[in-house]
């Protein structure tokens, strides 16, 4: 059976940034405020022209090119996403898109915060069922489109942004070792964002009422955060035969610096151990771990051989962590494709163009027929 390894990864930010300052301005509020309850200080929030398959097309890029991998290598994308482009149209096909990945089969997968250990975990199956020989798993969020900017509450904690991760089978030690996913729906209106889908429908009524935000109780989502990542980080080392202190870090969902406090304690662990970045780029939900995890590799805190684990918590309830023996690249430099994202997109434009005029022409040619 293969082993699926984290062969290159990637992330992507909208340049706008937006301070703890600025939100002061917004709303009553202060930089003091949001520094002691959340740790953050400033998030990045996304422009007109940017979207969640936008960003994450973006990091998907970067992620092949540490790979040394084409789009056309790509045999699966998942995105997990709780902000997606649309119902449907899966955001994943957007990527699929953008990027010009014409072998890949692409589905989104919802799971709020929890989803990318969600989906290394759907992708690293795949790849050990011989199913797959290279996913993208993508975390991509424009949570701020979702956004009440005059409820304090929620306005402070949320960013934009993407990750990625590039999954590749070898008969290698490593990789992508055991996974635990948990749910618990009768806590799912703890963190929701109530209309817009099937039973609540947007309509004028649900608009002015604020339904189509985000809506959260915080103190209850604090209490279960707390709780289930040192139940989950101590169970999934348990199934992977690990200790704690074999550790080169634990890499959390970036929510709120209290949680992960609260977890080091409970895991007796030292805060050290836990890397954060979430007082750069707030709460990007499902993207916040694999941004998270870019940013050690960049620091050279995370290395080849290196033993991790993810964790993460959010809406449904769900919860998930992973135990992962980081790889790096698997292909020596004269093996790699080094790809140039300026170029891809143009040839993925004219594929598409491609694709439309095919089609017309086969319905064409059908009408004719008939």
């Amino acid at each position: 059976m293969p082993n699926a390894h984290i062969t290159g990864w990637g992330m992507a930010v909208p340049q706008k940034v937006l301070t703890n300052d600025d939100l002061s301005k917004m709303v009553d509020t202060s930089d003091q405020w949001i520094r002691e309850m959340t740790g953050i200080r400033e998030r990045h929030i996304a422009a007109e022209n940017e979207s969640s398959a936008s960003l994450g097309a973006a990091a998907s890029f970067k992620a092949l090119k540490m790979a040394g991998l084409t789009p056309d290598d790509v045999d699966l994308i998942i995105c997990s996403t709780s902000s997606p482009e649309h119902i449907f149209p899966a955001t994943a096909c957007l990527i699929q898109d953008q990027l010009g990945a014409s072998n890949a089969g692409a589905y989104d997968l919802s799971a709020a915060c929890s989803g990318f250990i969600y989906a290394l975990q759907s992708g690293a199956q795949a790849i050990k069922a011989g199913d797959a020989n290279t996913v993208l798993v993508i975390g991509a969020e424009t949570l701020s489109r979702f956004v009440n900017w005059q409820d304090r509450n929620t306005c402070i904690l949320f960013g934009d942004g993407a990750g990625a991760f590039v999954l590749q089978a070898s008969d290698k030690a490593g990789g992508i070792q055991k996974g635990v996913i948990h749910s618990d729906g009768s806590g799912g209106d703890y963190l929701t964002i109530p209309s817009g889908g099937s039973k609540h429908p947007t309509t004028e009524a649900t608009l002015h009422a604020g339904q189509h935000f985000i809506h959260m109780n915080g103190k209850e989502v604090f209490r279960f955060a707390t709780r289930v990542i040192v139940s989950s980080t101590n169970e999934v080392l348990k199934k992977s035969g690990w200790k704690a202190e074999d550790l080169r870090m634990i890499i959390p969902h970036q929510a709120n610096r209290r949680i992960i406090d609260a977890a080091a304690r409970g895991l007796e662990l030292p805060i050290e151990s836990f890397f954060m970045n979430l007082d750069r780029y707030g709460n990007t939900s499902t993207a916040s771990i694999p941004i998270a995890a870019v940013e050690a590799a960049k620091e050279k805190r995370l290395r080849a051989g290196d033993k991790v684990v993810l964790v993460g918590f959010g809406a449904g309830l769900t919860w998930a962590a992973m135990t992962i023996e980081w790889t790096g690249p698997l292909l020596k430099p004269f093996e790699k494709h080094y790809i140039n994202a300026d170029w891809y997109k143009p040839w993925a434009f004219l594929r598409r163009i491609l694709k439309r005029i095919i089609r017309w022409l086969d319905t064409f040619l059908f009408d004719r027929s008939e």
